[in-house]
């Protein structure tokens, strides 16, 4: 991994560009493919109530996604401008702070949603005839959050410590665990909806100890950082933690923007067609994400470029 990294400070800007944007570009739409099978698999083999069961669920998780994406996005503008002005120690704070941040957030979440599966399958707009399984699904879905949270924050920091092939693998790879899974669990196993969450959410673990484990083992500038625990060290950490999600609110806005049209995509097709409503809206919902990704996969690329070159006071490209 350190053989491939990519030295942001000595690159010529165009090629750099490239470098981040094509295996970035290939891990994304790998992972919407992967999604988009995932759904083939659960509606061949369970049905399209699984499929809207699926689409009842995954509201809530966008909003945990935006939630990490708003902090991988401050985390690394933050950290490559520390990077810039020749301070790591500070960047890793930030980095670590972002991750234990998104942690609690996560668990705080599963706190609240997993206490009452029926409760909150029924705020959701889940029917009667959804509700066993939305209640297989959920928790295990929800769990798998945690998992995507460490990815969508892990791997902007990854990338930043110049190593965008393996934040590649840590999508690709998972993605293709994951329909490996979903096959053996839905058609061999004969475990139905729960297999294809529990596939999920093994997949997503797996991609999120492969993040976790560059940051704490092998990551060149990056690695995770022992946090102090005094009032002090509380105080300095809210206020970092405050101005990365300044700095990254456009991307929470976007994802729970999506995630609240799904919301309201599954109420009103709930309210006026029923289940079968809720499942046809969920098979556009699984093909949307292709062409979302490909801008994000641009803009993920210029980042840490962008806030490398603002931290170091250049104004044009070389």
């Amino acid at each position: 991994m350190q053989r491939d990294s990519i030295d942001l400070g000595t690159v010529k800007i165009p090629r750099l560009f490239r470098l981040y944007l094509i295996p970035t570009l290939l891990g994304m739409l790998s992972l919407c493919a992967v999604t988009a099978t995932d759904g083939i698999f659960v509606g061949r083999g369970v049905g399209s109530d699984a499929i809207a069961a699926v689409n009842i669920c995954i509201a809530p998780t966008m909003l945990m996604m935006g939630i990490s994406l708003m902090l991988g996005v401050g985390a690394s503008v933050v950290s490559s401008i520390h990077l810039a002005n020749d301070t790591p120690r500070a960047a890793r704070f930030n980095v670590t702070q972002a991750l234990v941040f998104a942690t609690l957030i996560v668990l705080l979440f599963l706190a609240l949603t997993l206490s009452s599966v029926e409760a909150t399958g029924r705020i959701l707009g889940s029917s009667e005839t959804l509700m066993p399984l939305v209640k297989e699904y959920m928790p295990w879905i929800f769990v798998t959050s945690l998992f995507q949270v460490w990815c969508g924050i892990g791997l902007f920091v990854v990338r930043l410590d110049g190593s965008p092939k393996y934040a590649m693998w840590c999508n690709v790879l998972p993605g293709l665990l994951n329909v490996l899974l979903d096959y053996l669990f839905i058609f061999p196993l004969q475990m139905g909806i729960r297999g294809a969450a529990i596939a999920t959410c093994i997949s997503c673990a797996v991609g999120g100890l492969m993040v976790l484990s560059y940051l704490v083992l092998f990551a060149r500038t990056l690695k995770l950082i022992k946090l102090k625990m005094s009032l002090t060290s509380l105080k300095l950490a809210i206020r970092n933690i405050g101005y990365q999600c300044k700095i990254g609110i456009s991307a929470l806005l976007g994802e729970a923007t999506m995630g609240m049209l799904m919301l309201m995509g599954n109420l009103i097709f709930m309210k006026y067609l029923g289940d079968n409503g809720v499942g046809a809206f969920s098979i556009a919902c699984y093909y949307c994400p292709f062409v979302f990704m490909i801008g994000n996969a641009i803009a993920q690329s210029a980042q840490p470029i962008i806030s490398f070159n603002y931290g170091l006071g250049r104004k044009r490209g070389w």
